[in-house]
Order: structure tokens, then C-alpha cells, then sequence
């Protein structure tokens, strides 16, 4: 899909902040063929814009705080970022950048959910954010890693209005559109030492062929590619900076669709 404006507590951007602008932007380019821009002006930092058929589908940053790691992140649309802001640590949140204007492109926050989750959200202005969505090689999917689901479900339908499945595998909707989900850690074994996490999906038409090229482009293989009955074919890596992410690739009807 195209969208043509944020939805309202839906993901709208996500930002990949590394080491290597440069270096990144090289691997993510030739994996999916981006085109990345970085913006001149000096009080841009650095940051760069990449776009696929002419539109944008994510950034990459410098790492601009003091022991920041190397990860994707993933922004949430909002009508108001001062007060989700001020929400989020009234509800055992808390805010790592106060809300700041960027240009007139809109206003963001970094925020950590009460597990230690960060995120951040944004007030779209003149920047809407993604321009493809669940299309191959854009993002389409973005998962929460907790161990306590339903206290996560609780923070983030209070903060952003979402609706939760109760299913074993909640899934997560806003604005009558699904967009994520959320894993339980403490279900699927995941080690005691990894820290609550958001998790960034990109779509792919062959999830074998992206993974081994991502491997011969010097990302690390954490899991798969598997099948998930009913669901595609899923990857989790790790890029040759640090940042980990997901490829998906539907089968069955949604892969005709697609």
C-alpha cells in the first residue's frame, strides 16, 4: 500500500541509527534496493532519507547520544507529541529526548515503554512518513519482544489507542488497519539477558534468496528462514553495523495479493 498520510497510533517511519552511515546505506541499498539521500543541511546531522520507486521508506542517522546502540527504531504516529510524551511517563514510561520540532517536516519524542522497549512517536507535519507499506522491500511488519504481554498491551493501548487481539499471538491494530504484533519472551524461550525489544519486518518475494544475499553482504543469521504455518516465511538477521531485522515473505493468497 501507498500511504498518503499517517494513520493515527500505526507505525509511520523507522529510523536505523549506526556507526557507518555510508556502510549502511551501501548494504541496505544493494539488499533492497534503495536510493539513499543524505540531507545538506548542517543542522540535519547527517541524516538520510531512503526511498524505493521515488519514495521514502525509512532513514538512517548517525548515533547522536552517548552510548545509543546500533538498532532500527520505530516511530508511531500521533496528534499530539508533547502529551503523548507526558502520558507515557505518568504511565511508567519514560522520555529519553523531550518532544522537539524537526524543520517543519513535524515533532518527535524518544520514549522507553515501562519494560524497557524505545520507541519513539511523531507529529507529522509536512512529513508523513512511509510512502510504502507492505510492499516488497518496505517495511510491513513491526513485532513487540516482552515479557509481560499484558501489562505491554495495557501501556500501549492507554498511550496510542490500539486494539489487541487476545490471541497466543496478539496482534496489534490502529486506525482498523493490523500492523504488528507481540511476541511473549518468556514463551518462546528467549534468553533471560535480551532486553524487551521492538522488532522491524521488511517484505520480501523470496525470504531464502534475501537471506543469503544478506549473508554475503556480511549480516549475521539469528533465525530461519522458516515457515510459519499459515502465516510466510520469516528471517531474523543481524546487519554487518549491529541492527537487527525480519524479513517476511507471505504465502498462500496473500502472496498472490502482494
Amino acid at each position: 500500500m501507498k500511504p498518503t498520510e499517517a494513520a493515527i497510533g500505526a507505525p509511520c517511519w523507522a529510523e536505523l541509527g549506526t556507526a557507518d552511515v555510508p556502510e549502511s546505506g551501501e548494504f541496505y541499498s544493494t539488499l533492497f534496493g534503495w536510493t539513499v539521500t543524505t540531507d545538506p543541511r548542517t543542522e540535519a546531522g547527517g541524516y538520510t532519507i531512503a526511498a524505493l520507486h521515488d519514495v521514502p521508506v525509512a532513514a538512517l542517522s548517525p548515533l547522536y547520544a552517548p552510548g545509543q546502540p546500533v538498532a532500527w527504531t520505530v516511530s508511531f504516529a500521533v496528534l499530539d507529541a508533547d502529551a503523548t510524551a507526558g502520558r507515557a511517563a505518568e504511565e511508567g514510561g519514560a522520555v529519553l529526548m523531550a518532544p522537539m520540532d524537526i524543520f517543519d517536516s513535524g515533532r518527535f519524542a524518544v520514549l522507553r515503554d515501562p519494560a524497557g522497549a524505545m520507541f519513539t512517536v511523531w507529529q507529522p507535519r509536512a512529513f508523513q512518513g512511509f510512502g510504502l507499506w507492505d510492499e516488497p522491500a518496505a517495511a510491513c511488519w513491526v513485532e513487540l519482544a516482552t515479557r509481560d504481554v499484558p501489562a505491554a498491551s495495557a501501556f500501549y493501548q492507554s498511550l496510542l489507542g490500539w486494539s489487541v487481539s487476545s490471541d497466543a499471538y496478539s496482534h496489534l491494530s490502529a486506525a482498523g488497519r493490523e500492523f504488528g504484533g507481540v511476541q511473549d519472551m518468556n514463551a518462546t524461550g528467549v534468553p533471560e539477558d535480551v532486553a524487551a525489544h521492538w522488532l522491524l519486518y521488511f517484505k520480501t518475494q523470496d525470504t531464502a534468496a534475501t537471506t543469503k544475499q544478506a549473508a554475503e553482504l556480511g549480516a549475521q543469521i539469528l533465525a530461519g528462514p522458516f515457515r510459519l504455518p499459515g502465516t510466510g516465511y520469516v528471517a531474523t538477521l543481524r546487519d554487518p553495523q549491529g541492527a537487527v531485522f525480519a524479513l517476511y515473505e507471505p504465502d498462500g493468497e496473500d502472496a498472490e495479493a502482494a
